[in-house]
């Protein structure tokens, strides 16, 4: 992450983001959810949480979509160009943002920590060595840095408290 906040946005510029820090964890994905959402060979996301992305243009859509778990993920859409420019998982819901980093003024500033879901990736796609890489999902504590769990921990509250008001309405 460059030392100063990092900005990005959809293809027609109406919706535009800041990221303030750098993100708790980069991952690229190569499950079939992903490459079938995306309509590539994986999805590159930055993990962070939410109050540490600012709104620099007109809001996004939220659009409710399925995902493997069952429980669903929600994609916020450029409402003019339908870009996708992150998701909410239901682990965290609205708390945490899953940037597409290719949406990102300078992609190239967020490189995948990690691979993950290898095991269905594309047969062509060759993995960098000096990234870690597993067949599936990954351990948070095992993979993450210190301060992005520290992070993780001073959120988490929240998060329950979140999972807690969906499973009473939900």
């Amino acid at each position: 992450m460059p030392d100063s906040p990092i900005e990005g946005g959809c293809d027609c510029r109406a919706v535009r983001y800041r990221m303030e820090s750098a993100p708790l964890f980069v991952h690229c994905c190569h499950c079939r959810w992903c490459q079938r959402e995306s309509g590539s060979s994986y999805a590159l996301n930055a993990l962070i949480e939410s109050d540490r992305v600012t709104d620099l243009g007109r809001a996004p859509g939220l659009i409710d979509t399925p995902s493997a778990s069952g429980r669903g993920q929600t994609v916020a859409r450029c409402p003019v160009c339908r870009v996708a420019l992150w998701s909410h998982y239901a682990g965290a819901g609205p708390l945490i943002k899953f940037v597409r980093v290719g949406t990102l003024d300078d992609p190239d500033a967020l490189p995948p920590d990690i691979h993950i879901f290898t095991a269905t990736k594309q047969p062509w796609i060759v993995l960098p060595v000096e990234t870690p890489a597993v067949p599936a999902y990954y351990d948070r504590d095992e993979h993450w840095p210190k301060a992005s769990l520290e992070r993780r921990r001073a959120i988490l509250p929240q998060i329950e408290a979140w999972r807690a008001t969906r499973e009473r309405h939900g």
